[in-house]
């Protein structure tokens, strides 16, 4: 299992640059926030019910994701991918994306999520610093991504050891 995962995440940000010019970053971002999403453990993981994805500002990282993931399987839950308009709407979400041209709404996320399990993804300089729990980092042409410890712990969080190595720790 763990094999697989470094594989797949090294493909992901390893080729990050090569899948660019093939795939759009729209469908890495997607790609990538799936596999964040297998390695991070919420407190309620066990329980019925939807998964709820939010995505925020990026209208292709969210029909990627609804035509990809919707409705589909994760454990005792299924996938349930929505479009919020403002980061006040994130506290009902397991999950929420914001995109780069929307990163003004981390504040209202960060607010609206507070106390709750959250995981946090954006695409924006400095946005982990600010309290987003995982944060993608273009370095030297590749993909990357920062991970806000103190942000996952507070989120209630647990993050595994193979999705901690391949980040850049803040």
């Amino acid at each position: 299992m763990k094999r697989i995962f470094l594989i797949v995440m090294i493909s992901l940000l390893g080729l990050a640059s090569v899948f660019a010019q093939e795939r759009p970053t729209h469908e890495i971002h997607a790609a990538m926030l799936y596999n964040f999403i297998k390695y991070v453990q919420w407190p309620d993981e066990g329980s019925g019910g939807d998964f709820v994805v939010g995505v925020i500002g990026e209208d292709d990282v969210y029909n990627t994701l609804k035509a990809w993931y919707d409705g589909k399987p994760k454990g005792s839950k299924k996938y349930v991918i929505k479009k919020l308009s403002s980061g006040s709407e994130a506290g009902s979400c397991h999950v929420v994306y914001i995109g780069k041209s929307k990163s003004r709404e981390l504040e209202n996320v960060v607010a609206s999520t507070a106390g709750k399990s959250v995981l946090t993804v954006t695409d924006g300089n400095g946005l982990a610093h600010k309290g987003s729990c995982i944060n993608f980092k273009v370095v030297d042409g590749r993909l990357k991504f920062e991970l806000n410890q103190e942000t996952v712990a507070t989120s209630n969080l647990k993050v595994s050891g193979q999705l901690s190595s391949m980040a850049i720790l803040i």
